[in-house]
């Protein structure tokens, strides 16, 4: 989904510290996402166990709580916006969104509830919780080790990450995961696990219940101007070297005598579709792909490159691929470049 498209919240809410926003749950339309959410648990068998839902700074279960962490700047539109056009993507930006998010958050607290990470079966099918978390990995795309929920390949990153991504695979209303994972023997290992290990836990108190929380919303003494820093991105790691992949690709879109437009424009008019679509099929993150649009853009203006107007559905397949390319060889390499 596209985050939303309206900028700024009003600049007097910039510099007060967050806790002083009066932000909450309760009265906003994340209450009634949450109310359809805990009746999809009921539905599902889950009935002894009630996450405790709060606003943090981003989607998170704190380790050893049955907590859920829901972004604060979700609690209002303007903040969403704001987000959107800060942080360049939002996770979480519709219903479906917080419900596809949830169910994986929903994951974590199950594993911790009932300790199911220290189980046998639990680490020969998922791994060992002590497995070192690194915020950026390289997953193996359309691996069918593993199940996919969330963007980016995400089960891949860390053994309690697989675990979440399976039970939510498994909680969806409508999903037919015994005939979606079919063909991929150990995916629906997991997902079998998971089926039985609910089944049997559905009646049963679970033995962790605490809620502390993990940054919270009421504690947060920085400002949204703090939070999200400059609004320039970093240039150190973006790649030189471009220009002819750029003339090629507009030089090529430029063979008509209809009217000529400026690459520039074309390409930042690309960029918040680029960030979610990059994303979602490489595990770039949205950030580097902003800051990456940018330069490129920035590049084309210096290079004064246009295109013929009859043309920009193939100068858009250009940038798409060229962006795409880009991205997978850092999310494999670490680099842009070869």
């Amino acid at each position: 989904m596209r985050p939303p498209t309206t900028t700024a919240a009003p600049k007097k809410l910039s510099s007060v510290p967050i806790r002083d926003l009066g932000l909450r749950i309760d009265g906003t339309p994340l209450e009634e996402v949450i109310h359809e959410f805990l009746a999809e648990l009921e539905r599902a068998g889950i009935r002894r166990l009630r996450p405790h839902f709060y606003l943090s700074t981003e989607w998170g279960v704190p380790f050893g709580t049955v907590s859920i962490a829901i972004p604060f700047y979700l609690a209002r539109s303007e903040l969403t916006a704001l987000h959107a056009e800060r942080h360049g993507h939002v996770e979480g930006g519709s219903r479906a969104e917080i419900l596809r998010y949830l169910r994986h958050e929903m994951g974590h607290v199950v594993n911790y509830a009932y300790l199911l990470y220290e189980q046998e079966e639990w680490i020969k099918l998922f791994g060992s919780i002590t497995q070192p978390y690194e915020d950026e990995f390289r997953p193996e795309p359309f691996s069918r080790r593993f199940v996919r929920h969330l963007p980016a390949w995400y089960a891949q990153k860390h053994p309690d990450e697989d675990w979440a991504e399976t039970f939510a695979v498994w909680v969806t209303p409508g999903r037919d995961w015994r005939s979606d994972y079919a063909d991929w023997p150990e995916a629906l290992a997991k997902l079998e696990y998971c089926d039985r290990t609910m089944k049997a836990l559905g009646d049963r108190d679970p033995p962790v219940t605490a809620t502390e929380l993990d940054e919270d919303v009421g504690e947060l003494t920085y400002s949204l101007d703090h939070f999200y820093g400059p609004n320039t991105p970093g240039r150190a790691e973006l790649p030189r070297g471009l220009d002819g992949a750029l003339r090629t690709i507009f030089e090529d879109a430029g063979a008509s005598a209809a009217e000529r437009r400026p690459a520039s424009a074309l390409i930042r008019r690309l960029e918040n579709d680029l960030m979610d679509s990059v994303y979602r099929w490489t595990g770039h993150f949205p950030e580097r792909t902003r800051a990456l649009v940018r330069f490129l853009a920035e590049r084309a203006d210096q290079l004064q490159q246009v295109y013929a107007a009859d043309h920009e559905a193939s100068a858009t397949v250009g940038v798409t691929t060229l962006v795409t390319a880009l991205a997978v060889n850092y999310v494999h390499r670490g680099t842009y470049l070869p």
